[in-house]
């Protein structure tokens, strides 16, 4: 199951004692400091794709500082950790609402400090005090609580209406396997597929209503605000064209208008499955609606050259 969202909780390791020490026959405080504890990061990762393993640890602990030990040694500071990410999480502290967001690979973000050492004895000594014997414990690292949410980064947004022909398209263009049948949301979360090292998503099909939370399209109309391109494909089958674009457009619109000034190719799809007159007859009314309209059938190669040719510019 394809996971977009996280809510984690992540703390800095704790610092380490400071220690009390003497040297051999008490002849002066040896007391080493203890280590800081590890601070913990996010970091984007190409090979992590959704953020499935935040739900699965709820808590993350950066690793505690060693204690100090005698003869003045400093305890070793605790590893940071370091959380891998999707490129494309937008993490959001759940206190400041402050947001972060990982757009490009091994970019790194911090969360939080850990804590420092405790000092031991000997950093206590002083003209009027010589044998010092107190030490200080370390402190406790920082804690936050953030939410992940996960955009997808893609230069092509495959969308429309369930059965537009979406995910057949997907599976043609790139080296995607993506599961299709004849039956309204076969596509239960987002693909992804590569053309010309480019990334296209098929984004589950939308309905009327989904930015309001029916059917699919709501817990993923997150991910066309990251697509430069927007493939949107009208099934040539459908008998209302016009209210199907509409209905998706209305929809974007609802959720964020931003989503509209995205540039935006319409796919007539499935145009084996009609006449050349009644195609012709469906271009020029979706032409009304968009200048860039492009007839394609997966069984037409000509008109997958056509497609291959738009997407390249």
């Amino acid at each position: 199951m394809f996971i977009d969202e996280a809510v984690i909780k992540v703390r800095g390791g704790r610092g380490g004692n400071g220690r009390v020490a003497f040297f051999a026959n008490r002849k002066g405080v040896s007391g080493g400091n203890g280590g800081r504890g590890g601070d913990v990061y996010a970091e984007s990762n190409t090979n992590i794709f959704d953020l499935k393993p935040f739900t699965e640890i709820a808590e993350y602990v950066g690793e505690n500082g060693q204690a100090g030990g005698s003869n003045k040694r400093l305890g070793s500071n605790g590893k940071d950790l370091v959380l891998k990410m999707p490129i494309g999480t937008t993490i959001i502290d759940l206190k400041t609402f402050q947001e972060t967001t990982l757009i490009k690979n091994n970019q790194k973000a911090f969360l939080c400090y850990g804590g420092k050492g405790g000092l031991g004895n000997a950093a206590f000594k002083s003209p009027t005090n010589r044998t010092p014997k107190n030490a200080e414990p370390g402190e406790n690292g920082t804690e936050r609580n953030f939410r992940l949410v996960l955009r997808l980064i893609a230069d092509y947004g495959l969308i429309g209406l369930p059965n537009a022909g979406k995910s057949s398209l997907l599976n043609v263009l790139t080296a995607a396997n993506v599961k299709t049948a004849d039956y309204p949301f076969t596509t239960l979360e987002p693909n992804l597929g590569v053309f010309n090292d480019k990334i296209i998503a098929d984004v589950p099909g939308l309905i009327e209503g989904a930015a309001t939370g029916r059917g699919l399209g709501i817990k993923f109309l997150k991910h066309i605000e990251k697509v430069r391109l927007l493939l949107h494909c009208i099934s040539s089958e459908s008998e209302t064209i016009e209210k199907d674009y509409k209905t998706v457009i209305s929809e974007l619109s609802n959720y964020s208008k931003s989503l509209l000034d995205k540039q935006s190719i319409i796919l007539l799809t499935k145009t084996d499955l009609i006449s050349s007159a009644e195609s012709n007859k469906k271009i020029n009314i979706l032409k009304k609606l968009n200048a860039d309209v492009i007839p394609v059938s997966i069984y037409d190669k000509n008109s997958l050259i056509i497609l291959k040719k738009s997407l390249g510019k």
